[in-house]
């Protein structure tokens, strides 16, 4: 039996929204896309100079030069999957329906990863992670990803805010997303109070999480990922040195645009003995602002361990290794003979 194609052409629309609720927080050019593919939008120049009691005639005309936005929409596809005959009839749910939800989940995941690497311009602003309390050194959480990092604070937050400060970005339209792990060291790092006030800008309608320093917060399993300071392309093979990283944004400074939506279905097809299915979506998107404005990553921080060594200085807050374990520097002082002697200075990072 046929699948009503544009029962489900909405329904990976929905899906792509529902599942990314940050896509509805930035400018919507799906009215500049052509043909379904390419965005196209006409940028007006720099407004016209204002003299006050103008003295000198005539004036110079100045001719507005105007500049043109262009940019070819990404290709998302899902893998066809086919279902054969006897699964259709034997199975004891229907596993059409199943296909057809996860192409859409699988959809709506690539494509809500990939459009926040679209809003990272290079040469991105970073706000490095400053956990350095014992709590707040945590084990790196990025698949293949190996060493310990700074949990992320609210210092960290109340820095990129300052930046958006300096920056003259409107307050009203900020926000920030963290993946998981991170959001939990974040909110880890709240005092009641503070915890008390974020938890006011919980709205499960938009899938905002929370509300601090002038960012309203959203999360999701995965955000973004660097290599030094530069963000890592989604689908790139993890790294030893990968950090995650939370994205800050204003909503009118970066873009997202829809384009073609498909999906496609060979019923009872004689070569495969069943049925395929598979979708595809063009998406796209930018950071807006030529200088980089109104976007910035806070980024983890590595913290490297080094082998204890008798006679050395160590500050309070260091790791170092012995025996195979890493330890995190109580308090300051200097090693002694043997690392059994100054164990009460030291605790094991677990």
């Amino acid at each position: 039996m046929a699948v009503e194609k544009e029962i489900w052409q909405g329904d990976i629309v929905e899906g792509i929204y529902a599942a990314n609720p940050h896509l509805a927080f930035a400018v919507n050019a799906d009215e500049f896309v052509l043909a379904g593919k390419v965005v196209h939008i006409n940028q007006a120049g720099a407004a016209p100079a204002v003299t006050r009691n103008r003295s000198v005639f005539p004036a110079v005309a100045v001719r507005r030069t105007d500049t043109d936005i262009t940019y070819n929409l990404d290709e998302y596809t899902s893998d066809p999957v086919h279902i054969t005959n006897a699964e259709a009839v034997e199975a004891s749910y229907s596993k059409r329906d199943s296909v057809l939800r996860e192409t859409k989940n699988a959809l709506a995941e690539a494509i809500g990863v990939d459009m926040i690497y679209k809003w990272i311009p290079t040469g991105v602003t970073i706000i490095r992670t400053t956990g350095a309390t014992y709590e707040q050194i945590v084990a790196a959480h990025l698949d293949d990803a190996t060493g310990y990092r700074r949990a992320i604070t609210r210092a960290d937050v109340k820095k990129a805010a300052k930046q958006f400060n300096k920056w003259g970005i409107p307050t009203e339209g900020r926000y920030i997303m963290l993946d998981a792990e991170m959001y939990g060291q974040f909110t880890d790092s709240l005092t009641a109070n503070e915890h008390r006030d974020f938890v006011t800008g919980i709205d499960p309608a938009t899938g905002l999480v929370g509300k601090l320093d002038s960012f309203n917060f959203l999360m999701r399993s995965e955000v973004a990922r660097l290599l030094a300071d530069a963000a890592v392309e989604p689908g790139t093979a993890g790294a030893a040195a990968h950090c995650g990283a939370a994205i800050a944004w204003h909503k009118d400074l970066v873009e997202r645009a829809l384009g073609e939506v498909k999906f496609f279905e060979d019923v009872d097809s004689a070569q495969n003995y069943g049925d395929i299915y598979s979708g595809l979506v063009r998406m796209g998107g930018r950071s807006r602002r030529t200088d980089k404005k109104g976007v910035l990553l806070i980024g983890q921080a590595i913290i490297a361990a080094t082998a204890w060594a008798t006679g050395t200085d160590y500050a309070a807050g260091v790791l170092v290794t012995s025996a195979g374990k890493t330890y995190y520097a109580l308090e300051s002082h200097v090693a002694g003979a043997t690392f059994a002697a100054d164990v009460l200075k030291w605790k094991e990072v677990i």
